[in-house]
């Protein structure tokens, strides 16, 4: 059996056209060529850190004033976010939390990030978490086609 890494490079870059956003797109096409190096970690994490800057984003271009409502609800310390970088301070998890409360996701799209999310965490730190191909190709996927292409 051959190096199966060319194949799916392939199929992950055929998803790069649904992203109609240049820096987006360029920084997914970044994670694709941390999988195609075999950097596998950096994938993730890159990946990862790629799609809650869209989601970031898409929250305060569009819904700011409804997730520091639900945000204010959950936490009253919550200071009211004004920009993308201030919806930075509140916890990953959270911060899915509120997008499927005010409809930004849905609920198996969250189950899903929360699992990336789950993976990205892993990756991020030195531990003995492995990864292959096949597990960073899905993670890739999962976030081109449920957030790099949906949400900007």
């Amino acid at each position: 059996m051959g190096n199966p890494i060319p194949k799916t490079v392939f199929a992950l870059r055929a998803h790069l056209s649904q992203i109609s956003h240049p820096e987006t797109r360029a920084f997914a096409e970044e994670a694709i060529s941390c999988f195609e190096g075999r950097q596998f970690r950096a994938a993730i994490v890159l990946s990862w850190i790629g799609a809650v800057s869209v989601l970031q984003q898409c929250v305060a271009s569009n819904k700011l004033v409804e997730f520091n409502a639900e945000a204010l609800r959950r936490n009253p310390k919550w200071k009211s976010a004004k920009s993308s970088d201030d919806l930075g301070l509140m916890k990953e998890d959270e911060f899915l939390d509120v997008l499927q409360a005010i409809s930004v996701i849905g609920k198996n799209v969250k189950q899903e990030l929360k699992k990336a999310l789950t993976l990205r965490n892993g990756c991020g730190h030195p531990n003995s978490l492995k990864v292959a191909e096949h597990k960073v190709a899905s993670h890739i996927e999962d976030l081109i086609l449920n957030v790099f292409a949906t949400h900007v």
